[in-house]
Formats: structure tokens, C-alpha cells, sequence
């Protein structure tokens, strides 16, 4: 029997890494316990146990279980679901898993049915279904997040998993399967099942010879691959063109996505030198798309240039100052009606492009004042014709 299918968790109790959602005290496990689940949407990374709560929840609940996928799913398959329990007392639970791959078509489809609470609908996604779901299906139902498994809960249950088990590990092998495993306990669990058969005790090398390198976004190295894109981050924002490579370098030799160390480099283009450089944003737009059709080994040269790209930039946070101070002030109840001559159809607002591009008019109900250039780089110029056109027109 496979080890992950053997210790899958068959109650809330034996879940593990999810004291957020599951704690005595936590809202799910109260909604559970009560028999009072809306629909449920879950996501989080893979092997984090979202299937398993889905399955936890309908033998808590005593309800029959459909499992569905969300590439394969057909609309008909759950018209006929709904039909077979449509005079039951107990209503079934169905799971949909990949359900960020549902169309709208069929996310449509299940929508009378989630009203008329024909069945409780949960979905699993490692994606958040707030961005993959249409407005209609999460008005009819509830998020909720699970997160990666952290590094203690993962050894703890290695342990007991190789006392129950007599396999013999040394304390490096114990550390990789941990660490390149990154949260995802069921990898974890197959990845010591299968070195079990190569080699006893099960070392380091033998674990190696079957992954190589860390899963998802994570880094097998001693220092955790959140300290590492920090450092990296770091290092790029403080114009270090070598240090930002060495963590680069350090990040893919650890197993990182080229896709993971992108989408981080353009957050960084954007947050941190911003209009001081606008071309850093499309250099990293255009890193993040071709990385994803190469991969390694290759992708690590666009980075690299990404990286000393970035490093040489003039830097300005600007933008990003601007958005955190309007988002405090709105969240501060500074909320201020639209002027009538902005307003849809309004006849008095004055179209800048008849008079030369700029005419003085109100835009906000009350002066707010959020951005503040640092005047680095091509914000000079911005802040110039800014300054420009609004002087000619005094």
C-alpha cells in the first residue's frame, strides 16, 4: 500500500499543518462539527490536503462523496449526480478538484444546483478561486486558504512514519526529504517510499538519485528558499549585481521555478524602480513569458540578464507608496463622491485632448495628495512635463 494513501488523515483531528482552519477554534472546523457548510472553495499548494479535508469532511458529515476533476468533468455527469439524489434526505457532496480548469459554461451549470443547495459543492485549486471562479459562484460560497506544511509538522510526521514503518534513515536524509519536499507532505511520503526500495539505510544520495532537485518553489539547501529570494530581492534593490546572481544562481540550483523567480524579479521591477526605469517592467514581462516556454537550462540565462538588468536600474518606490498610502486612506473611510462633471455622460467635463493636453479641472471631491516622486531617473522627466504643461496653461 502506498505510504501517502496509508496515513492519509480519515479525521479532522489527524490533519496536520492547518491549525488556522482546523483548531478547536477555527471557523471551518466550527462550520463542520455544526453541519452548517456553505459551498466551499480550497486552495493552496499541492500536498497540502485538500482533497483530504474534502474527504474528511464528507464521512464527518455522513454524506455520499462524488470526486470529480475539473479537466475530465462533464456537465452531464453531474446533471445525472444531482438527479439520483434529487429526493434523498441526505445530500451529496461533490468535489471538484482542478476546479480553477472549470469553463464558465460549466461553473454556470452549477449554479441553480449550489442555490437550491442540491448538493454541497467543494472545490480544490492551486489556485486562488477568487481570480479562477466567476462573481456568481463565490457570491454562493466561501474561500478559504490551506497553506504549505511547515518544516516541524513534516519531520514530526516523518518520524512516526519510520518508527511505524522500521525504515533506517541517517539525519542528512531525513533533512533532504524535508527540505526539497517544500510542504508537500504527499511528495515527501513517495519520495521515502520509493528510495526504500533502493537502498537501506536510505541515504542522502539514494533520495537525490530520484529528485534532484527541490519541488515547487523550494530550495534543498540548508538555508529555506524564502531566506534566499529574500536575499536575492535584497541585493537587487541595493544595486549588487553579484550577490543578486549568487542568489540566483544559489535558487536554481536548489530546484526553483524559472516561472517562481520571474513573477518575484517583476514584482521588484515594478515595486522597486518603477518609473525611474519603466523598461525594467517590460524586460521582466517579457522574462516571465520566455521562461515559461524554455525552462531550464536555458531559462537561466534571461534571468541572469533580468537580474543584472535590475541592479543597474536607478531604483524609486514611488508607485508602490502611492497605491499603499490611497489603499490606507480608502480602509481609513476617506470615501468622497465622484465630482458630477466626471460622472458617465456628464456634459461639463472638459476633454484635455481639446486643449493641448492639459486644462485645470477638479478630479477628486477633496485634494488628496498620495504620490511623491523621487525624482530618480526618468520620474525626471515625468515630473518635467508635468510641471511643464501645467505652467503653460497658468
Amino acid at each position: 500500500m502506498l505510504l501517502a494513501l496509508k496515513y492519509r488523515p480519515s479525521i479532522l483531528d489527524e490533519i496536520m499543518g492547518q491549525e488556522a482552519l482546523l483548531g478547536a477554534e477555527a471557523p471551518l472546523r466550527k462550520l463542520i462539527e455544526a453541519d452548517a457548510l456553505p459551498h466551499l472553495f480550497l486552495y493552496g499548494p499541492p500536498g497540502c490536503g485538500k482533497t483530504t479535508l474534502a474527504r474528511v469532511i464528507a464521512s464527518t458529515l455522513h454524506r455520499p462523496f462524488y470526486e470529480l476533476n475539473g479537466t475530465t468533468l462533464k456537465v452531464e455527469e453531474l446533471r445525472k449526480i444531482f438527479k439520483e439524489h434529487s429526493n434523498a434526505l441526505q445530500k451529496p457532496l461533490i468535489f471538484i478538484d482542478e476546479v480553477h480548469r472549470l469553463s464558465k459554461n460549466q461553473q454556470e451549470v452549477l449554479l441553480p444546483f449550489m442555490e437550491s443547495y442540491a448538493a454541497l459543492i467543494i472545490g480544490a485549486s492551486t489556485e486562488n478561486p477568487y481570480y479562477t471562479m466567476t462573481a456568481a459562484i463565490r457570491s454562493r460560497s466561501h474561500l478559504f486558504e490551506l497553506k504549505s506544511i511547515e518544516s516541524s509538522t513534516m519531520t514530526e510526521q516523518l518520524e512516526k512514519i519510520i518508527s511505524k514503518e522500521g525504515f533506517l534513515l541517517d539525519e542528512d536524509a531525513k533533512t533532504f526529504l524535508v527540505s526539497s519536499s517544500t510542504g508537500d507532505l504527499r511528495a515527501m511520503l513517495n519520495l521515502l517510499e520509493s528510495a526504500s526500495h533502493i537502498s537501506s539505510p536510505i541515504t542522502r544520495k539514494s533520495l537525490r538519485s530520484i529528485r534532484p532537485h527541490a519541488i515547487q518553489a523550494g530550495s534543498s539547501e540548508a538555508d529555506s528558499h524564502y531566506d534566499l529570494t529574500s536575499a536575492m530581492i535584497k541585493s537587487i534593490r541595493g544595486s549588487d549585481i553579484n550577490a543578486g546572481i549568487y542568489y540566483l544562481a544559489r535558487l536554481i540550483s536548489g530546484g526553483e521555478p524559472p516561472e517562481f523567480l520571474a513573477r518575484r524579479l517583476a514584482i521588484l521591477a515594478s515595486e522597486d524602480i518603477g518609473n525611474a526605469n519603466p523598461q525594467a517592467l517590460n524586460l521582466a514581462a517579457s522574462t516571465l513569458t520566455i521562461v515559461k516556454s524554455i525552462g531550464y537550462p536555458e531559462a537561466r540565462i534571461p534571468l541572469a540578464q533580468l537580474v543584472v538588468y535590475l541592479a543597474s536600474s536607478p531604483k524609486s518606490n514611488s508607485a508602490y507608496e502611492a497605491i499603499n498610502t490611497a489603499q490606507k486612506a480608502i480602509a481609513d473611510s476617506e470615501i468622497y463622491s465622484v465630482p458630477s462633471h466626471l460622472k458617465t455622460h456628464s456634459d461639463t467635463y472638459l476633454y484635455p485632448h481639446d486643449y493641448g493636453g492639459w486644462v485645470a479641472q477638479e478630479y477628486l471631491e477633496k485634494a488628496l495628495v498620495f504620490y511623491h516622486s523621487k525624482g530618480s531617473g526618468f520620474e525626471k522627466n515625468l515630473d518635467a512635463w508635468l510641471k511643464k504643461i501645467k505652467e503653460s496653461s497658468i
